[in-house]
């Protein structure tokens, strides 16, 4: 992959010319880099902020997205080499939480590891449900995502955006209902795993499931008020934790 080819996979938020460390950002099926557009501001100058543009939505949205884990995850780890100068860092959201992981098996494998894997609103890989709602019609599937908790599915009655959003949910849900890893591998990054109280999609049981993927003693849980998307109405909170918890790598 080219310098050209991996920066477009990026939204690099920079506020030092010599960041301390980098903090990945993986977004949810469906959602784009601009869920953490307000987090740069919230962390210390020193830390910058890669959001990760997923293909097929906002200025991708010309481009195929990619409905199979390991290709996504592979994809993303070759164009994070431009940016291994510095310690990385990752935080997904729902699906994100399971690229964030994919993607730091992989460069764990490489001799690199992430001072931390911060997983959110997604129970571990080993408690995947064998569900299709990517083959559910428009309707059930938009009922699905509006169950979760509301974080702009107001633009679903929007029949032009309608047309817009729904073939990158559609794909991201075949993506993520497709992951299915039998024997999932621990990483050696410390796992902090963030849910809300009254998520729909999260047993607690399955998000404590996280501890068993990384050493003993390396794990905490962090719940919030909210449901799954409780993470935008406590964004200032969230972010203060997650900044509490770089200063210490």
């Amino acid at each position: 992959m080219t310098a050209t080819e991996a920066k477009k996979w990026f939204r690099v938020h920079r506020r030092a010319a010599d960041p301390r460390l980098r903090l990945v950002c993986f977004p949810h099926a469906g959602g784009t880099a601009q869920l953490f557009h307000g987090w740069p501001a919230l962390l210390p100058a020193d830390v910058e902020v890669l959001a990760v543009r997923y293909p097929g939505r906002q200025d991708r949205l010309a481009e195929t997205c990619i409905e199979d884990m390991a290709t996504l995850a592979d994809t993303i780890e070759d164009a994070l080499r431009p940016w291994l100068d510095r310690p990385l860092a990752f935080f997904g959201h729902s699906m994100g939480a399971c690229v964030a992981y994919e993607v730091a098996l992989r460069l764990e494998a490489r001799g690199i590891v992430p001072e931390h894997l911060l997983v959110s609103a997604h129970e571990a890989p080993q408690w995947a449900e064998c569900v299709a709602l990517h083959d559910a019609d428009d309707e059930t599937l938009i009922t699905h995502v509006r169950h979760l908790g509301d974080l702009h599915s107001e633009a679903y009655d929007i029949p032009e955006l309608r047309d817009l959003l729904l073939p990158a949910l559609r794909s991201d849900y075949r993506l993520i209902e497709g992951y299915h890893p039998p024997n999932p591998a621990p990483v050696k990054a410390p796992i902090t795993a963030y849910v809300g109280q009254d998520d729909p999609s999260c047993v607690l049981d399955g998000v404590l499931a996280w501890s068993g993927l990384t050493a003993p003693g390396s794990f905490e849980l962090c719940p919030f008020p909210g449901d799954h998307f409780y993470l935008a109405a406590r964004e200032a909170e969230v972010v203060a934790d997650v900044a509490a918890r770089l200063a210490r790598a």
